[in-house]
């Protein structure tokens, strides 16, 4: 999947224009892109429509024309687009008591390293997480990873022929696993070369 370069956006202008329109349809597909894992965590799977969509609301919230800080943007922003190879997931840990997040995401500490997906038979691949920077501490995760899940040439042959798809964390104070439905199984399917 081709990376985001400045060809590829709107000028502030005509995103505002436009926002309206693409808004809804990056909301559409948004839809089979997401996998919630229990009743806390949900992977926001990206790729370039999404990662476009939110390189032009950053252009737009903080008003950024110049040149220089486009490409600011877009080095930040485009490798969370899946490579071919891959799947990339946004993982949020969701609590909306603040008390009750802190002290998940104490109880939570490593999570990041617990979630993994299984294409078919293929067994399971674990997330490589926060390759960018570290988002954990010793007494704590954070509230949101950035994953990639790497799959071998099986894998990506099963899953581009239709394989069943799970998505699944194997944390010792949370375990939780979904058979993404078809849809999702496809639009992932699509990300792979």
């Amino acid at each position: 999947m081709d990376k985001l370069n400045v060809a590829d956006l709107l000028s502030l202008e005509q995103y505002h224009k436009e926002r309206t329109r693409l808004r809804a349809e990056v909301l559409a597909h948004k839809r089979h892109r997401q996998a919630p894992l229990g009743p806390n965590l949900t992977l926001y799977f990206e790729d370039r429509l999404t990662m476009r969509y939110q390189v032009q609301e950053m252009l737009r919230a903080e008003r950024i024309f110049e040149s220089e800080a486009i490409a600011e943007e877009l080095a930040a922003y485009n490798p969370l687009i899946p490579d071919g190879t891959n799947l990339k997931a946004t993982m949020m840990l969701e609590y909306p008591d603040a008390a009750e997040r802190r002290a998940a995401l104490e109880r939570l500490r490593g999570i990041e390293n617990a979630v993994y997906l299984e294409v078919g038979t293929q067994g399971r691949v674990f997330a490589h997480a926060d390759e960018d920077l570290e988002r954990s501490d010793a007494t704590k995760t954070a509230a949101v990873h950035f994953l990639r899940f790497e799959l071998d040439d099986a894998m990506r042959t099963a899953l581009k022929g239709g394989a069943p798809l799970k998505l699944g964390v194997d944390h010792e104070a949370y375990r939780h696993e979904l058979e993404a439905p078809t849809e999702t199984q496809a639009s992932l399917a699509a990300d792979l070369d």
